[in-house]
């Protein structure tokens, strides 16, 4: 079936939206890229050439294959319209559980009957997801990182229900990509974020409780542990409330308090500080500041 899989339908122009949509377009997929907003359907379409540009400099691709993504790329601003042709559907949309259960009810009825309907999810359950459907058998998670036309793991969940055809199909399809897909099993967190996240709120109780620094906390992971970026910037580029909601989820589906976020971490995203995308996190992302400065006073 993965042979066969050639239109497939992103739902959500995001970071993360359209990062998927510039990686399957540029393999020869034709792809329809879905948002509620024209406004934020072009800001993809320009990051994505930007992008595209970004690689022929690097000479990573070539002038043909630019222009062929580009002409692979479609665009719509009503969901049924963008998925009616889709054998494949792919969900990027915000990590909010209810808003992801709305769109795959939506996808459910829209999508042809034979398209598998794939969640982007870094932390959500593939199997209550597919439970809002009537082809839970056709539901996985397609877990891709950022940025998607880099990183080249795909972390594949299995929901309760997902059948060994949908996830044969998703593992070829994934290679297909040049990914690597990585096969895991839905519980919390799966395994990318099970790991991760604790890390991360690690960090931020080891600064919250004055053990050290920012910047020496990083440093002390980048250089000895050989990580190419420390947690708390991680966490900046990630977004703190994606941390915060990732680790709300890990608490919740585990009743474990060594998953509970730290203090710090609910007060910096109730201030508004969430890394990159609002300018200021553990660091300050100051405009035309090539230079990571370490944000204001941090108070437990």
């Amino acid at each position: 079936m993965a042979t066969a899989i050639k239109t497939v339908a992103v739902i959500g122009a995001g970071t993360m939206g359209n990062g998927i949509a510039h990686v399957f377009a540029q393999n020869g997929f034709s792809v329809q890229l879905v948002d509620l907003s024209q406004a934020q359907l072009d800001k993809a379409l320009a990051s994505i050439t930007k992008n595209l540009d970004r690689q022929l400099n690097k000479a990573s691709i070539t002038a043909a294959t630019k222009q062929l993504a580009l002409k692979n790329l479609h665009t719509q601003t009503n969901i049924a319209a963008g998925v009616k042709n889709a054998q494949l559907v792919i969900e990027a949309a915000t990590e909010n559980t209810d808003l992801k259960l709305s769109i795959f009810k939506q996808l459910d009825t829209a999508a042809p009957a034979g398209a598998l309907l794939a969640t982007n999810t870094s932390s959500i359950s593939i199997t209550k997801i597919a439970a809002v459907t009537k082809r839970p058998e056709s539901v996985i998670g397609m877990h891709f990182m950022n940025p998607v036309p880099l990183m080249k793991l795909v972390e594949i969940i299995n929901g309760y229900a997902t059948s060994s055809e949908t996830t044969d199909t998703i593992v070829a399809l994934t290679g297909q990509l040049g990914k690597t897909p990585c096969v895991v099993n839905d519980y919390p967190g799966f395994i990318a974020n099970r790991i991760l996240m604790p890390m991360i709120n690690e960090a931020i109780y080891s600064l919250f409780e004055g053990v050290a620094g920012v910047q020496e906390i990083d440093t002390v992971m980048k250089l000895g542990m050989a990580h190419p970026m420390g947690p708390l910037q991680l966490a900046d580029f990630i977004g703190l409330d994606v941390c915060l909601s990732i680790l709300q989820v890990l608490h919740d589906g585990f009743g474990n308090p060594k998953y509970a976020p730290c203090p710090l971490l609910l007060n910096m995203v109730t201030a508004g500080k969430l890394g990159v995308k609002t300018g200021e996190g553990f660091y300050s992302y100051a405009t035309g500041n090539k230079d990571l400065i370490v944000s204001g006073r941090f108070k437990k």
